[in-house]
Formats: C-alpha cells, structure tokens, sequence
C-alpha cells in the first residue's frame, strides 16, 4: 500500500475493522508519519441499475458516495456515515442478487436514510433525484418531511415512555 502524502510503500497497519462487507484499515506511513485510511470491499459487478432513460449500467458505489457527499457538503456528515449509509444500499442490494434494479429504487434507498442523517442533506438530494418542477413541489416535500420528523419524534417520546421501568 502506498502512502497518499509521501508515495512510498512502506506502510503498517494500526487498527482494522471488518463491516458487513468491508473492511476498515487505518494505516501509518513509516516514512512521513502520516495515517490514512483505506478500505477493502468484495467487487461486485452482478447488480445493474437501469436509468431513467433506459440505459443500464453496473452498480457503482464509489459513484453513490459522489452523490451523496455533494448533498453533504458542507454539513456536519462525517465520511464514515456517508460509506456506512452506501455499504447499507449495496447490501440491501446483494441480498436481491444479480438482478436490474431501477435508479429510482436506489435513490428512494438513500433518501430514506438521508432523512434520519441530516436534514439539508436530505433536501439537497431529494430535490436532485426527484427533479422538482417548481418551488411548490420542493416546498411539498419539506412539508411532508416536517410532518415525517414529528411523528418520528413523538413515536421515539411514547417508547422511551413504555421502556421506563
């Protein structure tokens, strides 16, 4: 593995940690001192997503993980949420095997997840995938995503209620 900063190939691994499908590696170079940390994945190329218009593609994570930093930036979103958010998608995924699924699927996919994860993120991503035709149509979604947030609030309020014993 060579280091990102100083280019040479004498690198130690500090601490490893295995997901789902993946595996976290933080590594030290032994040359500069610097730490980065790569990640090892199973390369699956059995999923294809059929776009909207009807071009079909292999499943790229590394292309989800664009898409959604672009709806992250700037935002208190750690990287580490963003590939766990992208490894819960490819997954899910998987376990549909080698099938072709549609764009509109996986975007659902994620705005589920966005909207427990950040707010402005959510309607950064929504209003790309969803492709608003005007102002009221985004102003609908942040409504019914308001509506969504409370009941998710009070139905969180009434367990922590029926656990306290």
């Amino acid at each position: 593995m060579r280091c990102p900063y100083c280019s040479d190939s004498e690198t130690r691994v500090t601490d490893s940690r295995e997901g789902e499908r993946t595996v976290r590696r933080r590594r030290e170079c032994l040359a500069c001192g610097r730490r980065f940390t790569t990640y090892e994945r199973v390369e699956s190329i059995s999923t294809w997503v059929v776009k909207k218009d009807g071009r079909r593609e292999a499943f790229d994570g590394q292309k989800l993980i664009e898409g959604i930093r672009k709806a992250c930036a700037k935002r208190p979103v750690a990287t580490e949420v963003i590939e766990g958010l992208v490894n819960e998608v490819e997954s899910e995924l998987l376990k549909l095997g080698p099938v072709e699924v549609p764009s509109k699927s996986i975007g659902e996919m994620v705005i589920q997840r966005l909207r427990e994860i950040d707010d402005v993120a959510y309607v950064r991503f929504a209003s790309v995938y969803r492709q608003f035709a005007d102002v009221d149509n985004l102003i609908e979604e942040i409504e019914d995503y308001k509506e969504w947030k409370k009941n998710t609030s009070v139905l969180k309020h009434q367990m922590s209620l029926l656990t306290l014993d």
